[in-house]
């Protein structure tokens, strides 16, 4: 039963192993000539005006939160509809519930103003 594993086993080791060479052979022969201009750190095409360290607004994170969520809800459309035929009504109302959901807090997060950039 193992047997069945070994191309398994011999792709990653090639690929571990070219990946490996690539990194070692950028590193020994990449050009090592480093100036105060490819050191300085690059912000936009201009230089950089605040620390790095600097606080964002909760929106940004709130924003950030719901294009993670609506991101998952495609990863769990796209399987439902592949199979969509041998899940029936069932299947249509479960992710209507799911759907309907999602859409809930859409509302909600526009009406508390959590998509509004200033």
């Amino acid at each position: 039963m193992l047997a069945e594993y070994y191309p398994v086993l011999l792709f990653l080791g090639v690929s571990a192993i070219i990946g490996i060479a690539l990194i070692v052979i950028g590193f020994v022969l990449g050009p090592r000539r480093p100036d105060a201009e490819k050191s300085a750190a690059y912000e936009c095409g201009f230089t950089a005006f605040e620390d790095s360290r600097m606080r964002f607004d909760v929106r940004y994170y709130l924003f950030a939160i719901l294009f993670i969520i609506f991101d998952l809800e495609i990863a769990f459309v796209y399987p439902w509809a592949t199979v969509f035929s041998s899940l029936g009504l069932f299947g249509l109302v479960e992710m209507g519930l799911f759907l309907s959901l999602l859409v809930i807090g859409f509302v909600y997060a526009w009406k508390k103003g959590a998509l509004e950039w200033e």
